[in-house]
């Protein structure tokens, strides 16, 4: 195993250590996504429609269940496996951007997860908006050398045409749907329909070539919806779809209930990480309720909750009023533009602070990432580029933390240092925060933050390992930067044990 990004600057994938392998298994035409594409920004614009004329998404997902109970999928959505009290499988969120960032993984991937018995995609398994022919550079060939089953949920840009790839893919169906009833005109609904994206006719045509990538009888597994629990093992996993918005659907929320009842342990593989950048986002249920408070309930026995959808790593471990301590997971780093760390503000949610707290990238790392992208795309490199040593000593004085990893070198804080990390959102104190700099934080964690893909070493990508026992569960974070020194050796990031008593 190689240094991590805690350990030294070498670690993270800084300086001059050699590329790693992965370019030779992206496709020659492989194309680059970008957020600031208008045109791509249209494409994706059913989320914005949902948020403004209400959210369709409960009623087809309703649907596409409906459909695949008649066609025999098992009516509790429980997958029934036969692996031991010992067994391990990966989690991998956000992957599907067809680059070298999701590229970069596979080598690292392919190491750790060569004994696992499955693996789970958490959200957006293919960006844009999830169209079927997408599948093929995106979902089959990274990861057609992965000998085991592949099981997922879906993130919002997966809905951004009814899901319909997805379920061709993961669930068995041919679709579309057949349309549901017109909506009265002059509705909110109706004016929803008329600007809704809807997929291409001929979407789908290079599928089955596609699905040829991975045709081992080892590697298939076929799932009974969207959302669904497997149990393995000592353990029950549950899968949900938090759709376009986040949420979950009152037919969905009553599944969740009656699925999670019993002793059995559990862990939550959702859309939407219920705990991010500082915030309890709880998930709610429509008609009442939370997902959150679901996971918390003692006599469901879950242990843990992890959510992609947000594109790093993030562990929140938060002790319960009954003593129990839940570990809330971000596992997002998958493949897509990597979300910035340096703009989390110093930890203090639910009992856990910055000695609980752990992220990936560090938030140093993070600021020297963005720091030197901006420097590049503004043409001013001289004043942006901070060094790694003078973003991580800018982050501990801003936070009022000690740095994450010790500085090679002494670096000075100087004026243009407080002020490239300011203007690149990076968090302070709360009771050193200025009225007049949040805005500044909020524009760039908004707007110019979720452009920011980059395809050049180290990307900070990850994925997880879970290796289940009879009595705990430890959960491993794996750095893949797209240097050689991390394909060989992934990097362990983070590790805790989880007891499943």
């Amino acid at each position: 195993m190689s240094d991590s990004s805690r350990d030294t600057a070498e670690g993270a994938g800084w300086g001059t250590s050699e590329p790693g392998s992965y370019r030779r298994l992206v496709p020659p035409r492989s194309g680059r996504i970008s957020w600031l594409d208008p045109r791509l920004l249209w494409a994706a614009r059913n989320g914005v429609l949902a948020s403004w004329f209400g959210d369709p998404t409960g009623r087809t997902r309703s649907r596409w269940v409906a459909r695949r109970e008649a066609a025999g999928a098992p009516a509790d959505k429980v997958i029934r496996r036969t692996d031991p009290d010992r067994f391990s499988f990966l989690v991998v969120g956000d992957t599907g951007e067809g680059g070298d960032p999701q590229y970069a993984v596979v080598p690292g991937l392919l190491e750790v997860g060569r004994d696992t018995s499955f693996a789970v995609l958490a959200s957006d398994v293919v960006y844009p908006v999830g169209a079927a022919d997408d599948y093929g550079p995106k979902f089959f060939r990274p990861y057609r050398d992965y000998r085991a089953p592949i099981y997922a949920v879906p993130g919002n840009h997966d809905w951004y045409e009814d899901l319909g790839g997805f379920m061709r893919v993961f669930c068995g169906d041919a679709p579309p749907l057949p349309p549901g009833p017109a909506p009265r005109p002059l509705t909110r609904a109706w004016l929803r329909s008329l600007l809704w994206h809807r997929p291409d006719p001929a979407d789908g045509q290079r599928l089955a070539e596609a699905r040829a990538l991975r045709s081992d009888p080892a590697q298939q597994a076929v799932q009974p919806g969207p959302y669904w629990a497997i149990d393995a093992g000592p353990v029950r996993i549950v899968g949900i779809d938090t759709g376009l918005l986040g949420t979950v659907d009152a037919e969905q929320g009553a599944w969740l209930r009656e699925v999670s009842r019993g002793p059995r342990p559990k862990i939550l593989i959702t859309g939407s990480p219920l705990y991010v950048d500082g915030r309890h986002e709880p998930c709610p249920i429509e008609g009442g309720g939370t997902v959150d408070e679901i996971v918390r309930a003692p006599a469901h026995h879950y242990v843990a909750a992890i959510g992609g959808d947000i594109h790093n790593y993030q562990r929140y471990p938060v002790r319960l009023e009954d003593g129990r301590v839940l570990q809330y997971v971000v596992a997002g780093g998958g493949g897509a533009f990597m979300h910035a760390t340096h703009t989390i503000p110093r930890v203090s949610v639910a009992g856990v602070t910055e000695r609980d707290f752990r992220c990936y990238p560090l938030r140093g790392d993070s600021l020297a990432f963005y720091s030197g992208l901006y420097g590049r795309r503004l043409r001013l490199r001289r004043f942006f580029t901070l060094t790694e040593a003078e973003a991580t000593a800018v982050i501990a004085e801003r936070l009022g933390i000690p740095p994450t990893r010790a500085p090679g070198a002494p670096a000075r804080v100087t004026r243009r240092v407080r002020l490239v990390a300011g203007l690149l959102g990076t968090a302070r104190r709360p009771d050193r925060a200025r009225r007049f700099r949040l805005p500044v934080r909020k524009i760039y964690t908004q707007l110019f933050s979720p452009g920011s893909a980059t395809y050049s070493p180290p990307f900070f990508k990850c994925f997880l390992r879970l290796d289940v026992g009879p009595r705990s569960v430890r959960l491993r974070c794996y750095a893949a930067t797209g240097k050689r020194a991390q394909e060989v050796a992934p990097p362990v990031e983070d590790e805790v044990t989880i007891p499943l008593a």
